[in-house]
């Protein structure tokens, strides 16, 4: 049988930036399928606890607050992380944000490293020291968090931020024959506009409602919207042969 809701079972999984959203719904699903789970986050990770016990009967996950700016505390996260796990299986690298709005002519160049290092040394770096894990192992899985805009182009005063994601995109497909050898797949979703805490933060209500009247769903995402991608790529029965792909979760944005 392709599809097995048992095959995550006992799996050894990372979701980087699982605090809220995306990676939240992720994680938490993952552990509802009976994989042993890292939750990781900085800023948001309060109340984590709580919010996951409120959804899951499941002990077998462990929350590590870092921060993915910085590259010491990057693989000191996943030494801990694997060490608990005792090995790793999946890797899901959701961590990033656009941390402002800062236009060409005011941006810092402080504020334009911090973009790019959150969002796309982070993944680079979670990714390079899985990658060693996973090639002695002969198996492993990533998959990367992209965005539309990776493809798009940001809207204004977001440029760095899709290009960082675009980097995000690129290394996934770029990776690929270093690490197909060792039957390792890479893949990456790239959300449309979803209906989470970052727009919220970063985008007006008007804007979103023009957005969303542009979409031929006619609707925002949502965070549970893109668990199913996360789950099929990450899935050896169901996505076994797709490696270096970018699965666009935008409700026909592009058609637009």
């Amino acid at each position: 049988m392709i599809f097995d809701l048992k095959e995550f079972q006992n799996k050894k999984v990372i979701v980087t930036g699982s605090s809220t959203g995306i990676g939240f719904e992720s994680a938490m699903e993952f552990l509802e399928l009976g994989a042993n789970v890292i939750f990781h986050g900085n800023n948001s990770i309060g109340d984590l606890e709580q919010r996951i016990k409120e959804r899951s009967s499941s002990q077998n996950f462990k929350i590590i607050k870092a921060d993915f700016t910085n590259l010491n505390q990057v693989n000191d996260f996943m030494n801990e992380a694997t060490n608990h796990l005792e090995g790793l299986d999946i890797l899901i690298n959701n961590a990033g944000t656009m941390v402002g709005r800062y236009n060409l002519d005011t941006i810092t160049e402080n504020q334009f490293l911090e973009i790019f290092d959150l969002n796309a040394k982070s993944a680079f770096f979670t990714t390079q020291y899985a990658s060693n894990i996973f090639k002695e192992q002969k198996s492993g899985c990533i998959v990367n968090v992209s965005t539309i805009s990776a493809r798009t182009g940001g809207s204004a005063g977001s440029s760095v931020y899709a290009a960082s994601k675009a980097f995000v995109s690129g290394i996934t497909r770029s990776l690929v024959s270093e690490l197909s050898p060792y039957n390792v797949r890479i893949n990456a979703i790239s959300p449309g506009t979803i209906s989470t805490k970052f727009h919220e933060q970063y985008s007006s209500p008007e804007k979103l409602e023009n957005t969303r009247l542009k979409i031929p769903m006619k609707r925002l995402g949502t965070a549970t919207d893109c668990v199913g991608s996360v789950l099929f790529l990450s899935s050896e029965k169901m996505s076994g042969y797709i490696t270096g792909q970018i699965l666009e979760i935008n409700g026909g944005q592009f058609i637009s």
